[in-house]
C-alpha cells in the first residue's frame, strides 16, 4: 500500500488530496477566509455570554459573529482548576506554568448543572472541537488537549492512556512505563498509535514540544484580551502529516514554494529520514491535480452514481435521516455462470469503494447498504470481515472517553447494558451511564434501555439521539 499527499495551492485556498495506491481517499480544502480563525484545535480565552439551564450549556463569546456553544459535558472534570489557574495567571500571580506546585481543586459533578458552575462575563479557556458551519458558531470544550506526533498532552490530569489500536500488551506496557517516567506532574498523556516501537528519546522530544506549546499559551494569558486566540492549531498540511503520516507514504508533492518549505521543515521535525520525500512540483505544462488524475476522480466520486471495476456501480442517496447505498452488479452478472461467486466478487469491490466514499464524503449517522444477496453464510461472513477491516478507524481513549478519532463524525451503537429506565420518563436532561457494543460507556437519557440503538458523537463520546431500529 502506497500513500501520497498532493498539495495544490491557489490564490484563495489550498487543496490537500490523500491518495492510496493512486485512488483518492481524502480531500481537504483550507480557505483564506475569516472562519479560518476558528479551526479545530485552536484555543481561546473567552467570556461566558449566557448559561442556559434548559440546555445545560452556555453560549460563549470567542470573537466569532455567532456565539460558540459549550455543553456541560464538554467542561471536563477539572474545570474548577482551569478557572482558578486562568484567574491567577491573568493577575500575574503565577509565573511557573509547570503545574508541579499548583494546588488542584475538586472535580466538578459529572451530572451537575452549568448554572451552578459558570456565570455571565466569566473568563474561560476553551478549545474549538467543531468549526463554525452555516449560521452556527463553533462547538467548544474547556477540556484542553495538545496533540503531537506521538503523544497528546492533557493539562490538569494525571492519567496515562495508550491507544487501543496498539494490540501488543508488552508494547503497551513499555510505552506506558516510558511515559510515566517522563511526563510532568499535573499533566495526563495519551499515547497515539504511531508511537508504537518508538524509543524514549523520540517520545521525550515530542512531549517537550507539547510542553513548550503549553508554556507559550500560558504566557499569552497575562496580556490577552477577551476574547482572543492564545494558541493556533498547526497548518492543515502539518496537521494532516501529524495525524496520518507513516511508513506507507511514498511521496508528498507541493506546487507552491513557501508551502513546500513549510511541509519539508515539519517533516524534518517529525521524521528527518523522510524529508527528501517532499518534492516541489514546478511543471507549467500539466497542473498538479491533473498529473495525478485527481480532477477526474473528484468529478466522478461525488455524484449519485459511482462507477467501479468490472461494470459494477453504486447508487448513493442522501436524506435528512440517513444515507442509502445500493450495490449493483451492472453487466457483470451476464458474464458469469455462478451467481453466488459473482455476488461475492461484486460485494467485495463495493465494500472497498463504500469505505472510501464514507471517508471522502465525510458521511456519518445512519448508513444503510443494500449489498447483492448471497445465500452462503460463509460468503456473508467473508464480506462482513472485509468491510469491517476496510472501515477500521484509529481511536484513542482516555478511560472510556474517546479522545481522538480518524473516522465518521457519528456512529450508531447498541446499548448492551444500562439500568432500567422509568416507564414514561422522556426527560433528556437527566442522564445515566450505558455500556455500548463497542465497549465504550456514555451518558444517555433515562428512557434509553438495553437493546436500544443510539447515535453517538465520536468527537466527544456523547449521546446525540435514540435511533429507531
Amino acid at each position: 500500500m502506497n500513500k501520497e499527499l498532493i498539495i495544490r495551492s491557489s490564490e484563495n485556498s489550498v487543496d490537500f488530496a490523500l491518495l492510496k495506491d493512486g485512488k483518492l481517499i481524502e480531500l481537504h480544502k483550507e480557505k483564506e477566509e475569516k472562519n479560518n480563525s476558528f479551526l479545530v484545535g485552536d484555543i481561546f480565552v473567552a467570556k461566558i455570554r449566557k448559561p442556559v439551564a434548559g440546555l445545560n450549556a452556555a453560549f460563549v463569546n470567542v470573537g466569532f459573529e455567532k456565539d460558540a456553544f459549550l455543553h456541560y459535558h464538554d467542561l471536563g472534570p477539572n474545570l474548577a482548576s482551569y478557572l482558578k489557574f486562568i484567574k491567577l495567571v491573568s493577575a500575574g500571580k503565577i509565573k511557573d506554568f509547570s503545574l508541579k506546585n499548583f494546588k488542584f481543586e475538586s472535580e466538578i459533578d459529572k451530572d451537575g448543572s452549568i448554572t451552578d458552575i459558570l456565570s455571565s462575563n466569566q473568563s474561560v479557556l476553551v478549545q474549538v472541537v467543531k468549526e463554525p458551519i452555516s449560521t452556527k458558531g463553533p462547538r467548544i470544550s474547556s477540556e484542553l488537549s495538545f496533540a503531537g506526533r506521538f503523544l497528546v498532552l492533557v493539562p490538569f490530569s494525571d492519567r496515562v492512556s495508550v491507544s487501543q489500536k496498539i494490540e501488543d500488551k508488552a508494547e503497551k506496557d513499555r510505552l506506558k512505563k516510558l511515559v510515566l517516567a517522563i511526563k510532568p506532574k499535573g499533566f495526563g498523556v495519551i499515547v497515539r498509535t504511531v508511537a508504537e516501537g518508538k524509543n524514549a528519546a523520540e517520545l521525550e522530544k515530542d512531549l517537550q514540544n507539547l510542553n513548550d506549546r503549553w508554556i507559550a499559551m500560558c504566557k499569552k494569558l497575562v496580556t490577552a484580551h477577551h476574547p482572543s486566540k492564545v494558541l493556533g492549531e498547526l497548518s492543515k498540511a502539518s496537521s494532516i502529516l501529524r495525524d496520518v503520516f507513516n511508513d506507507t507514504f511514498t511521496g508528498i508533492q507541493v506546487d507552491e514554494e513557501e508551502l513546500f518549505n513549510q511541509t519539508k521543515e515539519y517533516l524534518k521535525e517529525i521524521d528527518p529520514s523522510k524529508q527528501n520525500m517532499v518534492k516541489f512540483y514546478q511543471s507549467k505544462d500539466t497542473p498538479l491535480f491533473e498529473k495525478y488524475n485527481i480532477e477526474r476522480q473528484i468529478k466522478t466520486s461525488f455524484g449519485k452514481t459511482v462507477s467501479m471495476s468490472k461494470g459494477a456501480y453504486l447508487i448513493i442517496e442522501h436524506t435528512e435521516a440517513l444515507h442509502v447505498i445500493d450495490v449493483n452488479s451492472g453487466n457483470r452478472s451476464n458474464k458469469a455462470n455462478n451467481q453466488e461467486d459473482t455476488a461475492l466478487e461484486v460485494n467485495m469491490i463495493a465494500a472497498a469503494e463504500i469505505a472510501r466514499q464514507l471517508r471522502l464524503r465525510d458521511m456519518g449517522g445512519i448508513i444503510v447498504v443494500d449489498f447483492i444477496d448471497m445465500q452462503n453464510p460463509e460468503n456473508r461472513q467473508v464480506l462482513y470481515n472485509f468491510l469491517k477491516e476496510e472501515m477500521e478507524v484509529k481511536i484513542s481513549f482516555e478511560g472510556d472517553t474517546v479522545i481522538l478519532a480518524e473516522a465518521p463524525t457519528f456512529v450508531v451503537c447498541e446499548i448492551t447494558y444500562a439500568e432500567p429506565g422509568i416507564k414514561g420518563d422522556t426527560a433528556t436532561n437527566t442522564l445515566k451511564p450505558a455500556t455500548l457494543d463497542s465497549g465504550a460507556t456514555v451518558s444517555v437519557p433515562l428512557f434509553c434501555n438495553e437493546g436500544d440503538l443510539v447515535k453517538v458523537d465520536t468527537r466527544t463520546a456523547s449521546y446525540v439521539e435514540r435511533v429507531k431500529k
